[in-house]
């Protein structure tokens, strides 16, 4: 299972790409403005399949290629081989900083990337556009998950939606009464449950705040919770300084938040569903929901890197991921809503696409979906000046103090 924490590095291992810091100046660079606040370098996608190259070295979160090592049960990597011969060669990372790093190494093929990494991958030249017609299964995706800001430029794909979900507001029903439906049980200084609360521990949790925010004090403009010029900015971790008080300890490991929901050291926090469901079936009665202001959460996509040698091995396992059958795997062993319509008929748990809301836009368009944040605001505004990811780092650490 995936550790989702972007790792509080210094400024100078966080902004390895010229757009993700906002430093660039010239039109043909990626910190150019463009139709997603920069300009990609000119890449072309594959135009067509050739004979598989016999290896494939993927980049994964934990639980997204498993091949029976950690349990014999969930294998979906050695079909793929015995399908293809495409021997695959898988290395974990732990967050989504580690991911971009070892994607410039130039020693990968394949990344899974969540949407704080996919936008810095495809400024710097390291992953490039895929085409999507060498893909099958590509058209059984729910359209709400393709060509959005964190997969796609100028409405050019760069690579396959994979998995989604939403971080969630969970409690304890025997200690929160009555049951939350709103943030501010979490933000409020003067919440009944201070001390007992549980956050997400990375600089991205700023866009819980300014998502907060956006509902709440709506003088500020807040269009974009990952488009924060300064005063925004500041509005943000200004709550996040007064919610400090509140927080019994940030979680980045969803196995030692259980734990504190489960021992009581903390009574609610935001969580993922699957950590709501490992909690439940471990005896702890906790429910979660996604609260009125809506929700931050990811979206994870497939992309080819740019120096890969062996992009037909690639592109297959693309196609392999996503099919039905894998995906629901995928989804079911992750704990997440699938990409492909078709894979809920496949899932053990038949009730498992409505536990994580498959096939539902309404509930994915209450997603604010992670986004590297950028000089050049998301949200279209030219006239100002957005904090960059490296900002978001620098704040992150003086609010945990």
């Amino acid at each position: 299972m995936k550790n989702r924490n972007l790792a509080l590095a210094g400024l100078a291992s966080v902004c390895l790409l010229v757009a993700a810091c906002g430093t660039s100046s010239t039109g043909s660079s990626p910190g150019a403005p463009g139709g997603q606040g920069f300009t990609p370098p000119k890449l072309d996608a594959l135009a067509q399949l050739g004979q598989p190259e016999g290896q494939l070295n993927v980049l994964a979160w934990p639980g997204y290629a498993e091949n029976g090592s950690n349990d014999p049960k969930v294998n979906w990597v050695t079909p793929f081989e015995q399908a293809t011969g495409c021997k695959v060669n898988v290395k974990s990372f732990g967050t989504s900083d580690e991911a971009v790093s070892l994607m410039k190494t130039g020693q990968y093929d394949v990344v899974s990337a969540s949407g704080d990494a996919s936008l810095r991958l495809i400024a710097s030249g390291d992953v490039e556009p895929v085409n999507t017609a060498l893909v099958p299964n590509y058209g059984d995706v729910y359209e709400f998950l393709k060509n959005k800001p964190w997969n796609s430029v100028n409405n050019v794909a760069y690579g396959i939606p994979h998995g989604w979900g939403a971080n969630l507001l969970t409690w304890r029903t025997d200690k929160v009464t009555p049951a939350p439906t709103s943030w501010s049980v979490m933000f409020d200084r003067n919440s009944p449950y201070a001390g007992k609360v549980i956050a997400y521990d990375s600089p991205i949790y700023i866009a819980d705040a300014a998502l907060y925010l956006q509902k709440h004090q709506p003088d500020l403009g807040i269009k974009n919770p990952y488009a924060l010029d300064d005063k925004q900015f500041q509005a943000a971790v200004g709550l996040l300084k007064q919610q400090r008080p509140l927080v019994s300890e940030y979680w980045s490991d969803y196995l030692k938040e259980s734990q504190a929901l489960k021992n009581g050291d903390a009574v609610l926090g935001t969580a993922w569903q699957v950590t709501v469901n490992l909690t439940k079936t471990e005896g702890s009665p906790v429910e979660s929901v996604l609260p009125s202001e809506g929700a931050t959460g990811w979206s994870d996509t497939w992309m080819v890197a740019a120096k890969s040698a062996h992009k037909t091995c690639a592109y297959k396992w693309l196609d392999h991921i996503i099919s039905p059958k894998v995906n629901a795997q995928v989804a079911e062993y992750f704990g997440e809503s699938p990409a492909n319509a078709k894979a809920c008929a496949e899932t053990v748990d038949k009730k498992h696409c409505d536990t994580y809301h498959a096939g539902d836009g309404a509930y994915a368009a209450k997603i604010a979906y992670w986004t590297t944040p950028i000089t050049q605001c998301l949200d279209g505004r030219t006239d100002v000046k957005c904090k960059d990811y490296g900002e978001w780092t620098r704040a992150w650490t003086e609010i945990k103090g």
